[in-house]
């Protein structure tokens, strides 16, 4: 059975049409309460997903829920058939949103703005899809996308899922030598990419980045497609290199094809301890299910309203909340090229948040520590109506409660804390504050949100008590949109996650539950501090030091002691503008420590540095900075920010 779509410019596409109409989307569960969820979730965890896959339209509607494949590894909706492509864009046309706007653009680096109705970006897709169908892309097919943050980038995901190809973004700008690593790993058909991207200083062509890589790499794609952009012009490769609108000109417009379910999505690559990265598959089918119901219960979103994840699309954030989820829900996204700060000053996400009427913000917290670091009173707010702002979220490392206080002060809002990970694409804690909003605890990611069996297990695998830290686990299966394996890597798969504890998902973080239900992450397993045989978390320290109001953030970490094996370093960033003594800082913050955690924490180390290492995605480099500490070797991660500021730690230290 088929339906014609038309297109703006006249052609028409013939696509599948889905088994079910949309008056089918009332029989998934609205809940009452939060507990009401839980429970029906305990009751029948299979059943619950089940019932949760009708919210979105299928080609063929699952009968079974969760399922196991081949290699044992756990699989939802393995009888469903569907197209990503098709739910985010012709899906929400069909329901009467080509004219909403899908997608803003807002590039304060190059001072651009634009917006893509539904209608607009669905051609734009299409189109896109056509040209790479051309250039001889077919379903399983991998492509790489290596760009910056322009709406190209969001076409071109959506023009590989809609034709069955597998992408693998890249995060812009990453190293030659990294690049080359995920090619290999990926085996690219073809290789996206564009002429630059653009920096609040500077512009960095990536082309020359790209051509390395490709001399690199022992696989060779059989073509790349760039998109020019004016500030850098590509010297292109003949035979190998075309224009990006080029090829779309002379395309002819693709419809979305039938997928399984379990087809993998995309591929994104998230740094393993081997130094190989890890590539973490994303399926179509549990994905798409997951990504609606966590714009409903954990965002609490509606339909045409404005949603903003300041993120990248090199990111895990940017694959889930600024293309695929708000899409799939019918909701508008924004494509943000610029910084929290110096674009041009720390009022840039107010007056985002301003010009597109923007209702919810979802952000890393280092973002908002810039920002309360060069306007600590937030008196650039004021300059901005963000009225229509109702809930901040936060997620990627930890809320600190300094930085959780300021914003509820300073807002007025909601500040909501959830926890994930890349492999998991979604909350695997939160506030769900789409059936209920529960009371917040600083620290607290709140709790586990329903579809998911949080436990905290020791060193044995045992329960813990309330209040007890050790392992955070999940147990399994892991709910949809969960990764199902690593590409091509069954057995690191299992060993990296599934082989610590016989029936869970080991996240690699330690926390504890309290007697409330309520989740406190304190950090990654390896950043709990052993001080003369006491284990103690560093993220408890962290919480103090940054309490202190001249430290605009901090980082504490585990250096070797002779004596006591282990004891805790302090590095802290002062706010601007305050002027304080090292030393009295560093007694003042000693003195805090010793208070509240007793003088078996053993903190006796707090330096002022100018900032501290982090990864593009604003998560602070621990590791490193444990070994550069105990002057061990290092390798500069590829994910740093600014490698330079490794050498001025060096010096500090």
């Amino acid at each position: 059975m088929h339906n014609t779509v038309v297109h703006n410019d006249g052609a028409t596409l013939s696509a599948e049409q889905p088994t079910h109409n949309s008056s089918r989307h009332a029989s998934y569960p609205d809940y009452a309460s939060y507990q009401d969820a839980v429970q029906d979730f305990l009751s029948d965890s299979n059943q619950f997903w089940l019932s949760q896959s009708q919210r979105i339209q299928w080609y063929r509607s699952p009968e079974e829920g969760v399922s196991q494949d081949k290699e044992g590894f756990y699989r939802w909706y393995a009888d469903g058939e569907l197209n990503t492509s098709y739910l985010a864009l012709d899906y929400q046309i069909e329901q009467g949103r080509g004219a909403q706007v899908a997608m803003y653009y807002d590039s304060p680096v190059t001072d651009t703005k634009s917006s893509y109705t539904y209608s607009q970006l669905r051609d734009a897709v299409a189109t896109f899809a056509g040209a790479l169908k051309a250039k001889g892309v077919e379903k399983g097919d991998r492509v790489v996308i290596y760009m910056p943050m322009v709406p190209e980038a969001a076409v071109a995901m959506l023009a590989c899922a809609r034709i069955g190809a597998i992408h693998s973004v890249v995060f812009g700008g990453f190293a030659a030598n990294e690049l080359a690593v995920r090619i290999d790993d990926a085996e690219p058909k073809l290789i996206l990419s564009a002429s630059c991207g653009v920096e609040v200083s500077k512009v960095i062509p990536y082309k020359p980045l790209l051509d390395s890589a490709i001399e690199q790499a022992t696989h060779k794609p059989d073509a790349c497609i760039i998109l020019q952009r004016p500030q850098v012009a590509a010297e292109m490769v003949e035979g190998r290199d075309f224009d990006w609108y080029e090829l779309v000109n002379a395309a002819e417009p693709a419809a979305p094809v039938a997928l399984k379910a379990t087809d993998p999505l995309y591929i994104l690559y998230t740094s393993g301890t081997t130094g190989k990265p890890k590539g973490v598959v994303r399926d179509n089918g549990g994905h798409a299910v997951a990504m609606h119901y966590s714009m409903d219960v954990v965002y609490g979103m509606k339909p045409g309203q404005v949603f903003w994840a300041a993120s990248d699309v090199g990111w895990v954030v940017g694959h889930s909340y600024i293309v695929y989820a708000p899409l799939i829900y019918g909701c508008s996204t924004i494509f943000y090229e610029g910084k929290p700060v110096k674009t041009p000053d720390a009022g840039a996400f107010w007056r985002v948040v301003q010009d597109y009427g923007v209702n919810a913000l979802f952000t890393a917290p280092t973002a908002f520590r810039a920002i309360k670091k060069e306007d600590p009173d937030a008196k650039l707010l004021k300059d901005y109506d963000v009225s229509s702002l109702q809930k901040l979220f936060l997620a990627g490392e930890r809320l600190d409660p300094p930085t959780y206080l300021w914003l509820q002060e300073q807002t007025g809002l909601p500040v909501l804390d959830h926890w994930w990970q890349t492999e998991t694409g979604w909350a695997i804690a939160c506030n769900p504050v789409g059936i209920e909003q529960l009371p917040t605890k600083p620290g607290s990611a709140t709790k586990p949100t329903p579809g998911f069996l949080v436990e905290i297990l020791d060193a044995e695998g045992n329960a813990c008590q309330a209040g007890e830290q050790g392992a955070v686990a999940v147990k399994l299966p892991l709910p949809p949109g969960c990764l199902p394996t690593i590409w091509r890597n069954p057995e690191r798969f299992r060993a990296g996650y599934l082989n610590a504890f016989d029936g869970y998902y080991v996240s690699g973080d330690g926390g504890y539950i309290d007697e409330d239900g309520y989740l406190f992450i304190m950090g990654r397993t390896d950043d709990v501090i052993n001080v003369a045989g006491h284990r103690l978390s560093t993220g408890e320290m962290e919480e103090i030091v940054a309490a202190h109001p001249a430290v605009a953030e901090c980082a504490v970490f585990a250096v070797n002691d002779d004596l006591k094996g282990q004891r805790p370093m302090g590095l802290v960033v002062l706010k601007d503008g305050v002027n304080i003594v090292a030393e009295e800082l560093q007694k003042e913050l000693i003195a805090s420590v010793r208070q509240q955690i007793g003088a078996i924490a053993c903190f006796n180390e707090a330096i002022v540095v100018n900032r501290l290492p982090k990864t593009r995605s604003g998560k602070i480099l621990r590791k490193t900075l444990r070994q550069i500490a105990n002057g061990e070797e290092y390798q500069v991660p590829s994910t740093i920010d600014d490698p330079a500021i490794l050498t001025e730690i060096s010096d500090a230290l």
